[in-house]
Order: structure tokens, then sequence, then C-alpha cells
């Protein structure tokens, strides 16, 4: 018998995953729902000696990888993988995974969501009618299809944006760090294009240290006049001190943002702003997506307990 170490969860139980991992006749432990620091993490890891780490949002440092006797896996719950000492589970010999393609619909759907949002005033009129305005002469709405969205980050997620955006009639501009093939109904641009271009600009790109705060002042600077600005990859793409002054000074008209740099406790001079639309890191979430998640990640560790490789391999032991 095998321990495994599911460090947090977000979501009521961890039942879906019991049920693989005891299923493979293994020992599931975990710690909170609510992600632990570091520090707390690496007392569970001690603790606990596994041989597997699955993490949804806990960081799972350089020490507690050091720490277990044997590590084959640290998985990540999720997609991105900035909360895992990845070079460190590398050098142990330990497989790094995750599930990349579980949420591709949820987060695109969004996207979406919030630009039309955005298009259509939906938030805005919804707050004004509740405060006792009527006024539909006062609206300044526009046609999406006079409008170009540009894309950065044009993977699995960013490809299905461009999809359906394509779809609802806006052209659609993509800049990518890789070559990608497009379907015919995006172009893909270099950034300062993109920028120059785009009445609205969409982040569907993960957390490196190349990306960290790439949205500051200067990239705001080039975004057209009255353009919105909108996130659901990772808070700390953007620059929020960067952000909030192109709102009051321009360019920018508005931003709808799934994440924000300081989540769960962002700054409230950002977040309680009118002129921005938040929701709390849950692009990603549906029912049919979690159940996917909760399974396909625990079914990884049982693959490489049982001496396979990961399906979805994020390093080279």
């Amino acid at each position: 018998m095998v321990t495994v170490l599911q460090t947090d969860f977000a979501w009521p139980d961890v039942e879906i995953e019991r049920a693989v991992i005891e299923g493979a006749g293994h020992r599931l432990v975990t710690g909170t729902s609510e992600a632990l620091p570091p520090d707390k993490i690496e007392a569970l890891v001690t603790e606990h000696n596994p041989q597997a780490i699955m993490t949804c949002w806990a960081e799972v440092s350089a020490a507690a990888i050091a720490s277990p006797t044997k590590l084959s896996i640290v998985q990540r719950i999720g997609v991105g993988l900035d909360n895992i000492a990845v070079e460190a589970v590398t050098a142990r010999g330990g497989w790094v995974a995750n599930v990349p393609d579980y949420c591709v619909e949820e987060v695109s759907d969004h996207a979406v969501a919030m630009i039309m949002g955005w298009l259509r005033g939906i938030v805005l009129y919804d707050r004004e009618v509740k405060e006792g305005a009527w006024n539909p002469a006062a609206a300044r709405l526009r046609r999406a299809a006079n409008l170009t969205v540009g894309i950065l980050g044009f993977g699995r997620i960013g490809s299905a944006s461009a999809r359906k955006l394509s779809g609802i009639g806006l052209t659609v501009l993509a800049n990518d760090v890789e070559p990608r093939e497009t379907s015919g109904l995006t172009d893909m641009v270099e950034l300062d294009e993109l920028l120059a271009r785009s009445d609205i600009v969409l982040i569907h790109l993960p957390l490196t240290p190349e990306t960290e705060h790439l949205v500051d002042a200067a990239f705001l600077t080039r975004m057209c006049e009255g353009s919105l600005l909108v996130n659901v990859s990772r808070g700390p793409v953007v620059d929020n001190v960067a952000l909030v002054d192109a709102l009051e000074n321009g360019p920018l008209a508005a931003a709808a943002l799934d994440v924000v740099e300081g989540e769960p406790d962002p700054p409230r001079e950002l977040i309680g702003r009118p002129d921005i639309v938040v929701t709390p890191h849950v692009a990603f979430s549906s029912d049919a997506s979690l159940a996917e998640l909760r399974r396909r990640s625990a079914e990884e560790v049982v693959r490489v307990l049982a001496g396979d490789p990961p399906e979805n391999p994020c390093n080279a032991p």
C-alpha cells in the first residue's frame, strides 16, 4: 500500500479521488480544503511520507519535495504548474503531470461571456436598474461584428475562444510564443499589431517568469483607446498598479478579470472599481469539468504508481 497525499481541494469532498486511489489499493490522506501555506504543506509531507502528491492550489515547495523517502509523482489537479517546484521533482527522478484539457470549454465560455457582457452592458445596466435608474436612451453600445479581439496565448483554450468569438462575428487576431495553425478565421500577428488593432485583448497565457507582469504600463499604453482587457489565465500576468492607472488615465475603458494578483484577497482599490467586473477564479469550473479533473488527476497518480509514465507529463525525469 502506497500513501498518496492530496494537499488541498476546491470542492466539498474527495470522494472521487478516494474511489480511484483506494480502488487501486493505495491509501489517500488529505490536507484541508483551503490551501495551507508552504511550511504547513512541508509538515504534512514529513508526517505522511507520501510516494505521490496531488495539489490543487497549495504550493509544493522544493523543501516538501525533498522530504519523502520515495517520490514518484507530483500531480497538479489543474493546468498551471506555478505552485510546484518542477525542477526539484525532476532532480529527484519524479514525474510532474497535469490535466491540460479538462476545462477548455468552460474557460473559453467564461471569456466569451465576459466579452459579451461588456459589449451589451449587462453588468452595468443591472447595477443601474437595481439602484433605481431606467434610462435606455443613455445606452452607448457597440456591434460585435464591427470589433476586433486579440487573443494572447493560442493553445487549446485560446483556439476554442477564437472559434466561439468568430462565430459571434468578431474579427479575431492571435499571438503566441510558438507558431500555431489556425482555422483560417484567425490571423496570427505580432504583439504590436495585435495591441494596435484590438478593441478587446483576451489573455490565455500560463504564468511563467516571462509572462509575469507582461501586461504592464508599457503594454497597456499600446492598447486601443476605449478597449477592454480580459484575463482568465493567471492574476500576476497583469500588473495591478498599471491596470488601475490605465483605467483612470486611459486608454482602457474596462477590465474583466476571473483572476487577480493577490487573490483570494485582491486589492479593494482594484476590484471595487465600477469599470471592472470580477469573478472569483471560477472560469474552469462546471459540474462536468470538476468531476473529470478529479478523476483524471487520480488516475494519473495510479498509472505512475503502477510503473507507467503519465499521459500528460510536464517534465522529463
